[in-house]
């Protein structure tokens, strides 16, 4: 892609929720936009190392997109597509770590990871565990209230690496903004962006040229600049669509990051 243009902050008038951002990608689909969307949060849990999402349970999903469905179906009541009441079944419960309650099924340490998320370890990076709810680095509630959206998504907008990749119109994938910031030369433990100056050399690492000057520099928006510029160039990069550990049994049930090989 020739364009080098500096990603830009999108702020729709009424601000982003859960339900717009699910309305503005419906938009996308509907006007068939040529664009790659990516959504910071884990579209599955993990399934490989027990073969089941809640081993011992008889109703756990299939597969990722019965996990969807039922998240979805269990907080259908919650506001803002919010996931809450899909923890208050005991069975469900068991398997998360939540504030002071740590299920007896959640298991050592840091918890199951997937099989990408071992991947980014080897990468250098701190993956967490998706059934970890608890701690500012937690990614589980995100990814819970994420598999909402994207059940509501089925059918409207291929999701990498559960869909084929189109030939025209708007695709998912999943990222983890360590990767960009890693491949813009950002060194571990020194992940986030918080200047104007800073902002500008990650993005010539990048080949992207200059910002438009942000009115503060937080996390979630320079994240989003750095990613943006590093995901439009490493969607050229074939091999990152085709990694060797996304079989069809994990493209099936955990899904995977785009970026890991």
């Amino acid at each position: 892609m020739s364009d080098s243009r500096a990603p830009v902050i999108l702020r729709p008038s009424g601000g982003w929720s859960r339900p717009a951002l699910l309305d503005w990608i419906k938009r996308l689909a509907d006007a068939k936009a040529d664009i790659l969307v990516g959504l910071d949060l884990s579209p599955a849990l993990p399934f490989a190392d027990h073969g089941s999402y809640f081993p011992g349970w008889c109703d756990s999903p299939a597969d990722a997109r019965e996990l969807w469905s039922m998240v979805d179906r269990l907080a259908v009541q919650d506001d803002h597509l919010s996931a809450t009441s899909f923890l208050a079944g005991s069975e469900i419960a068991r398997h998360f770590r939540q504030l002071n309650n740590c299920g007896d099924r959640f298991g050592a340490g840091r918890g199951r990871l997937r099989v990408c998320e071992h991947g980014q370890a080897a990468m250098g990076l701190s993956p967490q565990s998706c059934f970890n709810l608890v701690g500012a680095a937690q990614v589980g509630k995100s990814s819970l209230t994420g598999m909402r959206v994207l059940h509501r998504l089925t059918g409207s907008v291929p999701i990498w690496p559960f869909d084929p990749i189109p030939k025209k119109g708007p695709v998912l994938v999943e990222i983890y903004t360590s990767i960009a910031a890693r491949a813009a030369g950002i060194r571990k433990g020194r992940s986030k962006v918080r200047d104007a100056q800073s902002l500008d050399q990650v993005l010539n690492a990048l080949k992207s040229e200059k910002h438009v000057l942000l009115k503060s520099y937080d996390d979630h928006s320079t994240d989003a600049i750095l990613t943006t510029a590093w995901l439009r160039g490493a969607a050229q990069d074939e091999m990152l669509w085709a990694p060797a550990g996304l079989t069809a049994e994990i493209t099936r049930t955990e899904g995977w990051t785009f970026g890991v090989l």
